[in-house]
């Protein structure tokens, strides 16, 4: 049946960045029921029951957590929403790189939604399909999958740990890359991927990243290459060289 949105605030205008004002996605929540919650890429996106679409970006340090209204907000809270049950929705996030937004139909078509490729956890090509969308493509193969067109969901971290395990330098032209060479990279998503979710995600020694509860995600210790800067290499034991992709 879903949740209602009894009531709606934004804190902050750089939440509500993607709309026109955060007064703007206060009225177009409020009073909204949420149909459904789904994800792709990086994205959070929730039907709502009058053709509007809730999309949310945790960006560098968001999180979303469900509390009871009771509960202390905790500091850089930048957005809550009363459910009809009385628990509330809030999202933390102290860098303000994440947003919350409400599109109607036209404007969802305009988002960058509509140019994601696909989804790295849930629809990860094959080799075939990889290499056809590489084809061509001069750019570095790191910066290539950080481009959500091509594999949507995967972030600096992630990339470095795949091309690591699959070793592929992070400055190979991505059109160069064979299907037998793209096969060990597909691999490594997945691999990669599913260690860091049943880690709960990668906590850095800032702490911007935290799971909804407040606890530090347990995956930097998993990491073989990034965050290793000078370290030597688990495998060969070369030291660890810090290089930056555009």
């Amino acid at each position: 049946m879903g949740r209602v949105l009894t009531s709606v605030e934004v804190g902050h205008p750089r939440t509500a960045r993607r709309n026109a004002s955060p007064a703007e996605v206060e009225t177009r929540l409020q009073g909204r029921r949420v149909e459904a919650m789904g994800r792709h890429g990086k994205f959070l996106i929730a039907p709502l029951d009058d053709g509007y679409t809730l999309v949310a970006h945790l960006g560098m340090s968001g999180r979303f957590s469900i509390a009871e209204p009771s509960e202390d907000l905790p500091a850089h809270t930048h957005f809550v929403a009363t459910l009809d049950d009385g628990r509330q929705i809030r999202f933390v996030d102290p860098r303000t790189f994440g947003f919350v937004a409400a599109f109607d139909e036209d404007e969802l078509a305009d988002t960058g939604l509509a140019r994601l490729g696909p989804d790295a956890w849930e629809d990860l090509p094959d080799a075939p399909e990889l290499r056809r969308s590489l084809r061509a493509r001069r750019a570095p193969i790191k910066a290539l999958l950080l481009d959500q067109t091509v594999i949507a969901g995967l972030g600096n971290i992630y990339v470095d740990e795949v091309l690591h395990r699959a070793g592929i330098h992070p400055l190979s032209p991505g059109g160069e890359l064979t299907e037998e060479r793209l096969e060990p990279l597909l691999a490594g998503v997945g691999v990669v991927l599913s260690v860091a979710i049943e880690s709960g995600g990668t906590t850095l020694d800032d702490l911007g990243y935290l799971l909804p509860d407040g606890r530090a995600g347990e995956n930097l210790g998993h990491l073989a290459v990034y965050g290793r800067q000078g370290d030597p290499c688990r495998e060969c034991g070369t030291p660890i060289e810090r290089m930056v992709v555009r």
